[in-house]
């Protein structure tokens, strides 16, 4: 995998803006080394900041020295009001889609060029994926990320398909030409299926949902055991519970 490259932020903010940019989906825990080392920072100025961070409550140590994102963030996070009216709406929705289909099932939303995580609920499967409120991953590689760059407009896809396009599995796809067929097909459809992108044993469907302005606002997906899914049936189940967020928000809206 490749290193993590953060952007160049010379000022004080943009130091600690580094600092919790070093922490990710793969990189829930981390040394003050490794902290230094993503965020591009000498050691004495990542012990500083995040000893500051600490204090704040926005990173937590544990007692082998490692840090990881603290309480405090999740709490501001749980502010933000994208992602909090559509998980209000779209709550009891994915609960009936979780105990319908056994599935892991996650709604999310596009943040610049990866699909950010703002509800999951989980299954017990005998192959467990990670799947966390505030996960961001790739839009090539998920079912969810395909549905949201099928919609985007032509700038962005072309931005995404330019690369670097990371290769999580064998079956990840990669090739910018195969993309953009995928992509024509998912607008056609409006579903996307995605076997084995991640997660090999694993298969997703993803389908968009609108806003009340008619554009895709965010997108829902069910992710199961590749073995025993029906792409048909869970197509079918997600578009009607998309339907009914879509309704739910036009009503607050209105």
């Amino acid at each position: 995998m490749a290193p993590h490259r953060a952007p160049h932020r010379p000022t004080a903010a943009g130091r600690v803006l580094s600092v919790l940019d070093a922490f990710g989906p793969r990189h829930r825990t981390l040394s003050l080394s490794e902290i230094a080392r993503r965020a591009h920072l000498t050691l004495p100025t990542a012990h500083r900041l995040v000893g500051e961070l600490v204090s704040f409550g926005a990173l937590e140590r544990d007692p082998a020295g490692r840090y990881a994102v603290g309480l405090r963030l999740l709490e501001l996070s749980a502010l933000a009001p994208r992602g909090l009216e559509l998980r209000e709406v779209a709550f009891p929705y994915l609960d009936d889609l979780h105990r319908t289909t056994r599935g892991n099932v996650h709604l999310g939303v596009r943040d610049g060029v990866e699909v950010v995580y703002v509800e999951t609920m989980r299954a017990r499967t005998r192959h467990p994926i990670s799947s966390r409120v505030g996960d961001r991953w790739p839009m090539h590689a998920s079912g969810m990320g395909l549905v949201l760059l099928a919609y985007a407009e032509r700038g962005l896809q072309e931005q995404v398909l330019a690369g670097p396009l990371e290769r999580f599995t064998e079956l990840t796809v990669t090739d910018p030409g195969e993309l953009r067929r995928t992509l024509a097909q998912i607008r056609r459809s409006g579903v996307a299926v995605a076997r084995g992108q991640i997660t090999l044993p694993n298969l997703a469907v993803a389908v968009p949902v609108h806003g009340a302005d008619g554009e895709v606002a965010a997108a829902i997906s069910v992710v199961v055991e590749a073995e025993r899914a029906r792409p048909r049936e869970l197509a079918a189940a997600l578009k009607q519970v998309a339907t009914a967020i879509t309704r739910s928000i036009s009503a607050r809206v209105s």
